[in-house]
């Protein structure tokens, strides 16, 4: 008997992932651009989920407004402790707004296929985390009207910001990482910008998106100039994945306070940064496949992969959990030791087990395929892991501030309604632009889910069936050459 034939290779564009990635519940591109340009039309549970972000929103201004006419001491900083919610939420959105990079950018550079139905929702995630995040040094400041002097911009009194602040450090990396994740976002929107051109009856709204879509006429030239600025876009975005949470860790890791002076800190910060970003990626994909009914383009093979990877960041931020503890009880120093055990089984003790439950226990239930491809259990598990990863952040801060060398020195930490109200405000403000942002424009790339549909091919032969003049036939995936970018 002769041996089975091998599927013939298949025809790699820059633009495809290598990975098989399927969507057997949809046809063809017209289904593609007809679902996707369906969740752009609002609906009242659109209106009442904007309405309650603009409240949380409104509570954070009165609290903020609050704030400034009474003092920081509004905000319950007292010494010890004069690092609290701010900074805490600060690290927390930050790292937020690291899983869209990694998403959108590493995978695409791996060719990772499951990227492709959730990696638009992450990217706009990036942008307003980061947003977010930027108001905390503002919200720190005592008089944050002056907030343009940690700028180095040219001043006849020549005022420059100190190099050596953590608070500038912070500043520019905010800026960077922003500009350049704005920038990445908008160059992938172009293609879908011009799909929602072609199909708008609105006179002004179509002229809107015929500026913002810059000309794109679907070119094999534009495709071809598209895809390399793409592939260098998240080339140059990658390694800001490492710097900017670096950077972020370093505004403790210089310092000698207990439990911050480590080398551990920036690869630590970086893990958690990305683990954090996948749980919110699943607070936000999964109400909107549900709400828009898409699950036959988000997949459960999609989410399955997700979490895997959701599951392989829990260990490693659990890893460095441990290497935290272990690096305390070799070193011999004693108010190392101290603090640690303080943070345990001391003050601290609640809020560190949350952390510990919320980012190493419960994710290892993402073992089991079973409860990986549940989605019900995926969302529960993200907001679990949203809690654990702003706890972690406030066990970061507080434990060392409020125990460090000299006992008379030791103190606690009391946060205020003001400080539950901006923190409250600060969600309202990220899912009020993320709700705007998905009644504008696509929360899925219609390009790039176009490139895993099979087209239709006319005059092709199926088995020992030949077609007859213009009769289109639907070819088998194996072997299918598929466009080097989407059409409409």
């Amino acid at each position: 008997m002769a041996p089975p034939r091998r599927a013939p290779e298949r025809e790699r564009y820059p633009n495809i992932p290598t990975a098989d990635n399927r969507l057997p519940g949809v046809r063809d591109y017209e289904q593609v651009d007809r679902d996707v340009i369906a969740t752009l039309s609002p609906t009242l549970g659109w209106f009442a989920a904007l309405g309650l972000a603009i409240l949380a929103l409104l509570l954070g201004i009165v609290a903020w407004t609050y704030q400034i006419y009474e003092g920081l001491g509004a905000a319950g900083y007292q010494p010890p402790v004069m690092w609290g919610v701010y900074i805490v939420s600060f690290v927390f959105w930050v790292g937020i707004g690291h899983a869209g990079t990694l998403i959108s950018a590493i995978l695409y550079l791996f060719r990772a296929g499951f990227r492709t139905t959730i990696y638009r929702a992450a990217e706009a995630m990036t942008v307003f985390a980061v947003m977010t995040a930027g108001l905390f040094p503002i919200l720190h400041l005592g008089r944050p009207w002056k907030f343009f002097w940690l700028i180095p911009y040219p001043n006849w009194r020549l005022i420059w910001p100190n190099p050596k602040s953590p608070l500038v450090w912070d500043v520019f990396a905010i800026l960077t990482y922003l500009t350049v994740s704005a920038t990445f976002f908008y160059v992938g929107l172009i293609p879908d910008i011009a799909v929602l051109r072609d199909q708008e009856r609105n006179p002004i709204r179509k002229r809107i998106f015929a500026v913002l879509a810059l000309g794109w006429r679907n070119s094999d030239r534009e495709w071809r100039h598209f895809t390399r600025a793409y592939l260098f876009l998240a080339a140059f975005a990658t390694p800001l994945v490492l710097s900017v949470h670096s950077v972020v860790s370093f505004d403790f890791a210089m310092a000698l306070t207990p439990g911050w002076h480590a080398t551990i800190f920036p690869p630590y910060f970086v893990a958690g940064a990305i683990f954090s970003g996948i749980g919110m990626v699943f607070t936000i994909i999964i109400p909107i496949r549900k709400y828009f009914k898409l699950e036959h383009m988000v997949t459960i093979n999609d989410l399955d992969a997700a979490a895997k990877l959701c599951l392989f960041t829990s260990m490693v931020v659990g890893l460095a959990y441990i290497t935290e503890f272990q690096v305390a009880w070799m070193s011999g120093n004693a108010v190392e030791q101290e603090y640690f055990w303080n943070r345990v089984f001391g003050q601290w003790w609640w809020a560190a087990w949350i952390m510990l439950i919320c980012n190493m226990v419960l994710p290892l239930s993402l073992f089991s395929q079973k409860l990986r491809r549940n989605t019900s259990w995926l969302f529960i598990l993200s907001i679990f892991i949203n809690i654990g990863m702003w706890f972690e952040r406030f066990v970061i801060v507080i434990p060392s501030l409020s125990h460090e060398f000299e006992p008379w020195q030791w103190g606690g930490y009391h946060p205020t309604w003001v400080d539950y109200f901006i923190l409250i405000g600060s969600f309202g403000w990220f899912f009020m632009w993320f709700l705007l942002f998905i009644r504008q424009l696509p929360v899925m790339a219609i390009s790039e889910v176009k490139e895993i549909i099979p087209p239709k091919l006319r005059h092709a032969a199926v088995g020992h069936h030949h077609l007859t003049h213009g009769e289109v036939a639907e070819p088998r995936v194996t072997g299918t050459i598929r466009p080097a970018g989407g059409t409409h």
